[in-house]
């Protein structure tokens, strides 16, 4: 009895189940509370072209597009949202992934998400499709019942494949980058190119950009010449103008590169990523060992010195210049030249320079400049160095003496000027002038002398007077002197000042000024008498 009663309850149970199972799920299907679907996401590349011998990016497009299995559309978000996607990607053959796994955060139906990747792709990839594989995981809902709160959340890994292809496009090399061209020079840089792709190449052209102001094409920072038309496997040597700032430094200086050209087709195409870099040889220098002078305030001198080549090449027509610009600083010869001087070698130079007499007797640098041929027979100019030397201060031309000072007024005398050379070099044609003020006169003011070497002394003669009504005391004489110098050149010196000393008329004689006092006396009572009897 027990049994039959058991199995008669277990016999009503199962058809309540069967009644009202089918009941709740089709009440499920057509509850606005109740959802169930799922996400689908799919990857893309956009650009899966990449290139033998580079390390290319690959930007993985993850769209999402999720399906409702049942419920309402309004819900539909909750079901088909992609949470917490990490993205893993692989791909077959020689080519390699670097990126690891990444996490693009949430992908919904209207927002993809991106994901860059880098793949190496080695010199020897053979041309062709590849396979990359990307491994997506994530977290969704699987169905909600808002009624009764119940949520079905799912952890889910798919694997998606795109294809990735090896492009066998023409691709370039830049081999070897070299110059002779010196710092603060300017010359021709060579480089070599090479079709390292699976293609010919036809109108290649190659533009270099110097990422430094101091490494310049020309008066620009970028430089492009053409290479022509290269097969795979084929280079050409091409040549650029370049400058190199005096600034620099010995040091390699970095070139990108960028080639242009047209593929068999008649496609043009680019290669960029191209680089080299250049050091420019160190900058031809000269130095001074020793420098003189007999430089002098007021007058013509020399600067003198040692001249060196310190390298690191040959320099040709080695020109010695001043280029000083101080106004009290006359250059007679602005350069010299000392011919040609391998490095290591030396040479003299005398430079004749004249001071005017605002000019400062105090030790002085010159700007010297040192112009030369390199050995492409271009003309180059060094302008870094100086030259330091000693003025001396000014000093009179001649050193005057004068004997027999004194003169009695009323009488004449010769006066004696000794004239010695003070200067370091012979003068020629020696004109001496006086110049004399009343009551002190002179009828024979000039004096010539052939020659005077350096402290020789001559005596020059001067007829003087003295008015008869002058006052005893010391009178002014001036003199002055034109002369030819060592190099022939006629100059004027200064005015020098040197006296005489009058003193009281002489006693007896004539009575010189009493004869002309009567005779003014008697032509005065003459005249008179005369025209008094006339009348």
């Amino acid at each position: 009895m027990h049994r039959t009663r058991a199995l008669s309850v277990a016999l009503v149970a199962l058809l309540a189940v069967s009644i009202v199972g089918p009941t709740v799920a089709f009440a499920q299907t057509n509850d606005p509370l109740f959802v169930q679907g799922e996400p689908d996401l799919t990857v893309d590349v956009p650009d899966a072209t990449v290139t033998p011998g580079s390390v290319s990016e690959l930007g993985l497009q993850i769209s999402n597009d999720g399906r409702i299995i049942r419920g309402s559309p309004a819900n539909r978000e909750i079901v088909t949202l992609a949470r917490n996607v990490r993205v893993e990607a692989d791909i077959e053959g020689p080519l390699e992934v670097e990126t690891g796994q990444q996490s693009v955060g949430t992908v919904t139906e209207n927002q993809p998400r991106s994901a860059p990747i880098a793949v190496t792709v080695p010199d020897d990839a053979d041309p062709g499709t590849y396979e990359l594989e990307v491994e997506l995981q994530y977290r969704h809902t699987s169905q909600l019942y808002q009624r009764t709160g119940i949520t079905n959340e799912r952890r889910r890994t798919v694997t998606r494949t795109v294809d990735v292809e090896v492009d066998d496009a023409p691709r370039f090399e830049l081999n070897s980058t070299s110059t002779d061209t010196r710092i603060g020079d300017s010359g021709v840089m060579e480089t070599t190119i090479e079709n390292v792709g699976s293609q010919p190449a036809t109108d290649v052209r190659l533009s270099l950009e110097s990422t430094s102001p101091l490494f310049a094409f020309g008066s620009g920072s970028t430089g492009s010449v053409r290479a022509g038309s290269l097969a795979p496997g084929e280079n050409a040597t091409v040549r650029f103008d370049v400058v190199v700032d005096p600034r620099a430094s010995v040091r390699e200086f970095a070139l990108d590169g960028t080639a242009r050209y047209s593929d068999p087709d008649g496609v043009p195409g680019v290669d960029e990523g191209l680089s080299t870099g250049i050091e420019p040889a160190p900058e031809q220098r000269f130095s001074f060992e020793t420098v003189e002078s007999t430089l002098r305030v007021g007058e013509e001198g020399e600067l003198r010195g040692t001249v060196r080549n310190d390298g690191p090449a040959p320099a040709r027509s080695v020109v010695v210049q001043f280029a000083d610009q101080s106004p009290n600083v006359v250059p007679i010869e602005s350069s010299v030249a000392v011919g040609s001087l391998a490095a290591g070698e030396t040479a003299e130079f005398r430079l004749p320079i004249e001071l005017t007499e605002e000019a400062e007797p105090i030790p002085q640098n010159f700007d010297m400049a040192v112009a030369y041929r390199n050995e492409e027979n271009e003309r180059r100019l060094f302008e870094d160095i100086d030259a330091s030397a000693s003025v001396e201060p000014n000093r009179d031309e001649f050193l005057l003496e004068v004997e027999d000072r004194e003169i009695a007024a009323g009488s004449s005398t010769i006066v004696e000027v000794n004239v010695t050379n003070n200067l370091d070099e012979p003068v020629r044609n020696l004109e001496s002038k006086l110049f004399t003020d009343d009551p002190i006169a002179s009828d024979d003011d000039e004096g010539y002398t052939e020659s005077l070497a350096p402290g020789e002394t001559t005596t020059v003669s001067f007829s003087v007077s003295a008015a008869s009504g002058a006052t005893p005391r010391t009178y002014p004489l001036q003199l002055d002197f034109r002369y030819d110098d060592e190099s022939g050149t006629s100059k004027i010196s200064d005015t020098y000042r040197t006296a005489v000393i009058v003193t009281d008329a002489e006693e007896g004689g004539i009575p010189w000024l009493l004869i002309v006092g009567a005779v003014v006396l008697v032509v005065v009572v003459g005249g008179a008498l005369y025209w008094r009897r006339r009348d």
